[in-house]
C-alpha cells in the first residue's frame, strides 16, 4: 500500500489519512508538531491509553466529550476525583466508559504531580526521550526511546501507558516526525521541530 493519499487540495498526506474525513485536518494541525504545553502533553497521554483496543477515530470523535468530562485534562483538579467521580464518569455516554481507564487517568493526574515536583515538567521529562535515531517513517509501533520512557512511567507507577501507546504518543507530540517520507506535512514538522526549544 502506497505511504500517502491525496489530499482535499492535491498534495500527498500520511496514508491513514483516508480512513476518515476528519483525519486530514488533524493530520494537518497537530499530529507530529512538538509540544511543550504540559496539559496538552497529559491529555495526550491519557486519550492513547483510551484508544488502546480501538481506533482513533473513535477517541477523535469523543475529544471534546473527554475533555468536559475530565476537567481539560487539568491533572491537578483530576489528582481530586474519588469514587463519586468514576461512578459519575462511568455514566457519562459521552466517553469511552472503562473503569480501568478512567480510574488509570486519575491515578496518572497524581502521578503527573509527582513527575512535576521531582522533574519540573511533564515537559521537561518526556522531552529527555526525543529520538536520536528515529525509525524510518511509519515502520515501527515502537522505539528504543517509547520502551524505556514506558518502562520509567510504570516504575514511576503510571498505567496504561505500554510502549505502543508512548509511541503513538510521541508520533502525535511532536517527538519524533513520523509523516511519511513524501507528505507534505513533513518538511512543516521537521521545521518546527527545528525551531522548537526543548524544555529543560
Amino acid at each position: 500500500m502506497s505511504e500517502t493519499v491525496t489530499g482535499p487540495d492535491g498534495q500527498p498526506r500520511c496514508a491513514w489519512c483516508q480512513s476518515a474525513p476528519e483525519f486530514f485536518d488533524y493530520h494537518d494541525y497537530e499530529w507530529g508538531y512538538p509540544v511543550s504545553d504540559d496539559q496538552r502533553l497529559f491529555e495526550k497521554l491519557c486519550l492513547e491509553s483510551f484508544q488502546s483496543g480501538l481506533s482513533w477515530r473513535t477517541i477523535l470523535s469523543k475529544r471534546e466529550n473527554f475533555r468536559k468530562a475530565f476537567k481539560h485534562f487539568d491533572y491537578n483538579a483530576i489528582a481530586k476525583f474519588d469514587e463519586a467521580d468514576v461512578t459519575r464518569l462511568l455514566l457519562d455516554a459521552g466517553i469511552v466508559r472503562h473503569r480501568g481507564k478512567i480510574e488509570a487517568v486519575i491515578n496518572n493526574a497524581r502521578r503527573a504531580q509527582e513527575l512535576v515536583a521531582a522533574e519540573g515538567s511533564i515537559a521537561a521529562y518526556v522531552w529527555r526521550y526525543e529520538a536520536s535515531s528515529p525509525p524510518a517513517p511509519q515502520t515501527a509501533s515502537t522505539s528504543a526511546e517509547s520502551i524505556a520512557m514506558s518502562k520509567d512511567l510504570k516504575k514511576r507507577g503510571w498505567k496504561f501507558v505500554g510502549p505502543t501507546t508512548v509511541f503513538a504518543f510521541m508520533q502525535a507530540m511532536g517527538l519524533v516526525n513520523d509523516h511519511a517520507t513524501e507528505c507534505s506535512m513533513r518538511e512543516k514538522a521537521a521545521q518546527m521541530r527545528r525551531d522548537f526549544t526543548k524544555p529543560k
